[in-house]
């Protein structure tokens, strides 16, 4: 039998020590294909709960345990507390992946930590519990906890619900598996979705529902400037809005992501483009009918599905984050016509990001005015703007507001 430890080890290590994204430590490393599912799964649930795991771990150690020793101990208590594997094979799993490792010094360590350690009591501090309930960073948790007050512990800790399947061909002939329905019309979700040769033949693609909710509340008209547009699902979805979309990214790889997504699903009337957002171009003074600024942000909405954001993001980052949108829709107001719109999103549920951004953008801008649009995916309603909220938008967290350029 296959050491259930080790190709969730391999990839993980990658991670928590080479400073990979999951997705891209999952590509890189050699997983056995029968079990992925099982590596795939553990790997999730170690990032998801790893602050609770080290709780654990620090509740039942005097001493913290070296990294390579540490991770092991997560990935064995992972699966004792949540697949129920029987407690013997792991322990002896982990005391055998030690020794391949050349950790054999640590294996009678972690073979008693694993055989006698308890399960500690919550904190009592509501920030402090919250965060190791959530495992989410204590500044994650204390910002949570003080905008959405007894939500809280829901959005955190809402699960992914599966894979959102946007279809433009025989959707009939893919839904007789489990899936939700969503209020998009050819949109479902799924719990379990194997990709086929209708991928590659544009009859579906795979994209959020937040992106499809976006999308959906944007009015059309003749041109549209995506100013953060790849992997491009956005702006080939909008191309059915819109005579012409211009999709900028600034890196020359992702650009010819958008062109790649154009072609395997038909569209012509999106040109990519190689361009930072934020340095105007005067070709695109006033010509746009709409603009949308998907801006690069904290990804706090979206944990459920990249829980590596937790190990990554640091409340430092939020400021340098909120310059780069302010500069963004700075530059973006240029852009719009009069009667023109301004839309602006991101997969953050933090207000730094959100409400506050949309109050400074219309404070030094007064030929905008607040504008927010309408969206059947449920949401709640903001000063500024729609908070979409993982536990109340079919997983999605993300936000969405709109200014029109007055005539």
């Amino acid at each position: 039998m296959t050491n259930p430890l080790t190709d969730p080890y391999i990839v993980l290590s990658k991670v928590y020590s080479g400073g990979k994204y999951f997705k891209q430590a999952l590509a890189e490393s050699t997983v056995e294909p029968l079990n992925k599912g099982r590596t795939v799964a553990i790997c999730y649930g170690v990032l998801e709960r790893d602050i609770y795991l080290n709780y654990i771990i620090s509740a039942n150690t005097q001493k913290s345990p070296k990294a390579a020793v540490r991770l092991v101990l997560k990935i064995a208590l992972y699966i004792l507390e949540y697949m129920g594997l029987k407690d013997y094979t792991v322990v002896d799993s982990a005391v055998e992946l030690l020794k391949k490792l050349g950790k054999g010094g640590a294996a009678g360590f972690v073979n008693a930590f694993l055989r006698s350690y308890k399960v500690p009591e919550l904190p009592a501090q509501a920030d402090e519990r919250l965060s190791i309930a959530a495992s989410v960073p204590l500044w994650l948790a204390k910002i949570v906890r003080r905008t959405y007050k007894g939500e809280a512990e829901d959005i955190l800790t809402s699960p992914s619900l599966g894979m959102c399947v946007r279809f433009e061909n025989n959707a009939k002939d893919y839904l007789g598996g489990e899936h939700l329905l969503t209020p998009f019309e050819n949109v479902y979700i799924f719990k379990h979705f194997v990709r086929d040769g209708g991928f590659f033949a544009g009859d579906y693609t795979f994209q959020s529902v937040g992106s499809i909710a976006i999308c959906q509340a944007i009015s059309g008209g003749q041109r549209l400037l995506d100013m953060c547009a790849a992997p491009g699902g956005k702006s080939v979805l909008l191309s059915k809005k819109f005579k012409e979309v211009t999709a900028c990214e600034l890196h020359p790889h992702r650009v010819e992501l958008i062109g790649a997504y154009c072609q395997r699903m038909g569209v012509q009337n999106v040109i990519p483009v190689c361009a930072d957002g934020t340095v105007f171009n005067p070709a695109y003074e006033g010509v746009y009918d709409a603009v949308l600024v998907d801006a690069p942000c904290s990804g706090t909405g979206v944990i459920n599905e990249n829980p590596d954001i937790k190990l990554n993001r640091r409340e430092e980052d939020i400021p340098s984050l909120a310059a780069t949108q302010a500069a963004l829709l700075n530059n973006a107001a240029r852009y719009v016509k009069e009667g023109g719109r301004l839309y602006y999103s991101t997969c953050s549920i933090l207000p730094q990001e959100n409400d506050t951004a949309a109050h400074n953008f219309l404070t030094s801008h007064p030929n905008f005015e607040l504008s927010i649009p309408a969206s059947p995916l449920n949401h709640k309603t903001t000063k500024y703007g729609l908070q979409f909220l993982p536990h109340i938008s079919l997983g999605a967290g993300f936000y969405l507001t709109c200014f029109e350029r007055k005539s």
